[in-house]
C-alpha cells in the first residue's frame, strides 16, 4: 500500500465535522473513519465515565486501524483522540496517561480545525452550547502544543466545504 496522509477533522461540537468528513471522502473518493465516541455515547445508560474516556481512545484508534487499508491517498478522520483528552481534562480536571503518552505518536498530516461560525444544532450527545469559544480556544492550544500542521475552515454552505478542499488540494501540492 502506498503512503496514506491522515486528515484529521477536528473542532468544538456543532461545528460540522461528520457532514464535513462525509463531504470529503466522497470528494476524494476514499473513506471517513467516523467518530467512535458518538456511537460509545449513544450506548450509554449512565454519565460517561473516566473508564469510558479510555474506552474511546482505544476505539477510537482501533477504527482507524482498521480502516486505514480501504483509504485511496488519504484517510478522512472525523475528529481524533484528541477529543478524549479535552473532554476528560474538562469533565474530570485530567487526561488519561495513556492518552498523553500516544498524542506524540499519532500524528495526522493534515487538521482542518473547523470553526464556529455555524449555528449551535441541538443533539441530545452535546453538552456546552455556551462554551463554544472556549473550546474553540482550546483546540488551538492543543493543536499548537502539537505543532500541528492545520488550517482554520470557516464558512458557511459551499464556501465551508471549498475552503476544506482548496486546504487539502494546497496540502497535497506541496
Amino acid at each position: 500500500m502506498s503512503h496514506v496522509f491522515k486528515i484529521a477533522v477536528v473542532g468544538p461540537e456543532s461545528t460540522g465535522k461528520s457532514t464535513m468528513s462525509d463531504y470529503l471522502a466522497a470528494h476524494y473518493q476514499t473513506i471517513a473513519v467516523p467518530e467512535y465516541a458518538r456511537g460509545y455515547c449513544e450506548k450509554l445508560t449512565e454519565p460517561c465515565t473516566w473508564q469510558d474516556e479510555i474506552n474511546m481512545f482505544y476505539g477510537q484508534l482501533a477504527l482507524e486501524q482498521q480502516l486505514l487499508p480501504m483509504a485511496n491517498k488519504l484517510l478522512i478522520c472525523d475528529t481524533t483522540f484528541i477529543t478524549v483528552k479535552i473532554w476528560s481534562e474538562e469533565m474530570f480536571g485530567r487526561s488519561p496517561q495513556e492518552v498523553l503518552d500516544e498524542l506524540p505518536r499519532h500524528p495526522y498530516d493534515l487538521y482542518l480545525l473547523l470553526n464556529i461560525d455555524l449555528p449551535w444544532q441541538d443533539d441530545p450527545l452535546r453538552n456546552f452550547p455556551t462554551k463554544r469559544e472556549y473550546f474553540m480556544d482550546v483546540w488551538h492550544k492543543e493543536l499548537d502544543a502539537l505543532n500541528a500542521n492545520y488550517v482554520l475552515i470557516s464558512g458557511t454552505g459551499a464556501d465551508r466545504y471549498e475552503g476544506a478542499v482548496k486546504a487539502i488540494d494546497e496540502f497535497l501540492a506541496k
